[in-house]
């Protein structure tokens, strides 16, 4: 059995443990409400354009859309979205394993990049061949979740557009953990480049609109605020699922420590009362040696 002093260290080392974790847990419960507002507010939104932007691009022809072009896919570019700090479970694991997943399967034999935001994938993908490299894509991204807006994420997507637009990538996808509530975040794979027509052709169909100066216009404007617009959207749904992600970890980590503090205060209990009861048993050989 451990010595006394041992055991005391171990309790008090386990407190300090439980404090910094409970007080983790309550700050990313305070950011976590924060950015649940806002990818809710948010989330209606950007499905309704996207769904507007699909209809339309569907009935443009497919020569004049240049942002919906059908041509064989050979490079790919995948934006992984992780966070910059850990202690928040599986969240970032999840990000890199779906990317190495895709790459490894779907787009086996491609020409593939990895645009990272966030410095745990950035760390994932540093040394890999499939490391963003060339002066025309947005390096840096981890300072986006420094102050998370719509101004300081459309530049980003702007160089994304500029290089899929001049052919340098044939596709572009974004991953990142899409958020359902504080305990579950569902890693999600969604294109943003090309363009995809609506699933429903009769949607589509059924659907008319009144342009205003032209449908190539309204549609190549448009499409790239939709485009912008998502890539945010994945940014807040992967903010919100941190906190949230994190917010479990650390309440589980806090239930852990106490399980572990009272396990060690019954330790300290017993090798208490075995050291007591020790020298009571030597004063008592004592005294009975004298006695004799």
């Amino acid at each position: 059995m451990p010595s006394l002093k041992e055991v005391r260290n171990k309790i008090v080392s386990v407190g300090s443990t439980m404090q910094i974790t409970s007080a983790m847990k309550m700050v990313s419960a305070a950011k976590l409400k924060r950015a649940q507002d806002a990818i809710t507010q948010m989330r209606p939104y950007a499905n309704k354009l996207k769904e507007i932007l699909e209809n339309v691009s569907g009935s443009v022809d497919a020569s004049e859309n240049i942002y919906a072009r059908n041509t064989s896919v050979k490079k790919v570019l995948i934006i992984a979205i992780s966070s910059n700090r850990g202690l928040a479970g599986a969240f970032n694991s999840n990000i890199i394993k779906k990317t190495n997943l895709l790459i490894q399967n779907e787009y086996a034999g491609l020409d593939v990049t990895v645009i990272p935001v966030g410095k745990k994938v950035h760390d994932a993908f540093r040394r890999t061949k499939y490391f963003i490299s060339g002066q025309d894509l947005p390096h840096h991204t981890s300072t986006l979740f420094d102050k998370l807006s719509y101004e300081n994420a459309a530049p980003v997507m702007e160089k994304i557009i500029d290089a899929f637009l001049t052919k340098e990538f044939d596709k572009v996808v974004v991953v990142y953990n899409q958020f359902r509530n504080a305990a579950v975040q569902i890693p999600t794979e969604e294109q943003l480049l090309p363009v995809l027509p609506a699933a429903s052709e009769t949607k589509t169909s059924n659907t008319d609109y009144i342009y205003e100066p032209s449908q190539e216009y309204i549609v190549n404007e448009l499409i790239p605020r939709s485009v912008k617009t998502q890539f945010y959207k994945a940014l807040l749904d992967s903010f919100a699922s941190e906190h949230g992600a994190r917010m479990t970890a650390m309440h589980k980590a806090t239930d852990n420590a106490k399980a572990m503090q009272r396990d060690l205060k019954i330790m300290y209990n017993k090798a208490r009362q075995a050291s007591i009861t020790k020298e009571i048993l030597e004063i008592v050989g004592g005294a009975e040696a004298l006695k004799g």
